[in-house]
């Protein structure tokens, strides 16, 4: 556990010290003038920093899942060769050139996500418990799931989408926070305005509220990447085994400890129905069941 928190501060600690070098190199740090905003430069600021970080995040999310989750790949000619062979079908009919790599991960949870930077560039993991707990057809549905997030290029899109709103909650939170510091300036004797910390502490609440907001916009997306996904799925392993996949997550999530529910993440095919649905990554899955039953 202490290994992946100090990989993930590392790899983070990283991205941050490239993008500052960067930023300075090309010279847009400043965006302030005597005049007021330089709204350009703070535009490729705020592209570079949201846009930047999201883009080195996605190169390395292969590697990141191998070492964090500790995920093995396994081979045609290994003890998981069936799994591999079905991954490749699938890949296969989905119209990809470059096989995925296929991986498995020691963890009791019926989990599994695909990764990578590209459709010629991606994993597919698949944890053990999900191994051990579903049969044959429901492998089928989730694989064929992970597969169509891959020909579909969500990885890819999710970034976009994630740098593009990155990069809008800090450029608007700041020409706010310039705006309240104007208006400040007028109504105060003095113009002295708010202040270098006060300063900093308003873009920090904006960049929050207008993070919430994004948060809201990007998950709305996520969870139609989802339907998506599980169109695609039927399409490769089949209408049936595709619902059937989902009827065993609904199965596994039932026996699962209360303490536990917590650790469902957004990297995995499903999450639980919650009441922060609009937070949500991922469809309930009664809801995404009777999508799959109504096409």
């Amino acid at each position: 556990m202490f290994k992946r928190f100090f990989l993930f501060f590392g790899v983070n600690i990283l991205i941050v010290v490239t993008i500052s070098m960067v930023v300075n190199l090309l010279g847009v740090g400043h965006y302030m003038t005597a005049q007021g905003i330089d709204y350009q430069a703070l535009m490729v600021l705020c592209l570079i920093w949201g846009m930047g970080g999201s883009f080195i995040s996605l190169m390395m999310s292969k590697w990141l899942a191998k070492m964090t989750m500790g995920v093995e790949i396994i081979t045609l000619t290994g003890p998981y060769s069936e799994v591999v062979q079905i991954i490749h079908r699938h890949a296969k009919m989905a119209g990809l050139r470059v096989m995925p790599e296929v991986g498995i991960f020691n963890s009791p949870e019926v989990n599994a996500f695909a990764t990578g930077p590209s459709k010629n560039n991606s994993l597919v993991a698949i944890s053990t418990g999900l191994l051990s707990k579903m049969g044959r057809d429901e492998i089928e549905g989730v694989v064929g799931h992970e597969v169509a997030h891959i020909a579909n290029g969500d990885m890819v899109t999710m970034t976009l989408l994630q740098g593009i709103m990155n990069a809008f909650v800090m450029f608007f939170a700041r020409v706010v926070a310039f705006m309240i510091d104007q208006a400040m300036r007028k109504d105060d004797d003095d113009g002295r305005g708010l202040g270098t910390f006060a300063h900093m502490g308003i873009v920090f609440v904006l960049e929050l509220l207008f993070g919430l907001v994004a948060g809201i916009l990007l998950s709305w997306f996520s969870r139609q990447r989802e339907y998506r996904a599980d169109a695609g799925g039927a399409k490769l392993a089949g209408k049936e085994k595709m619902i059937g996949a989902l009827e065993g997550l609904i199965r596994s999530y039932s026996t699962l400890p209360q303490s536990e529910e917590g650790s469902f993440k957004s990297m995995k095919i499903s999450s639980k129905k919650s009441f922060l649905a609009l937070f949500s990554t991922h469809p309930s899955l009664e809801d995404r069941i009777r999508t799959l039953q109504a096409r």
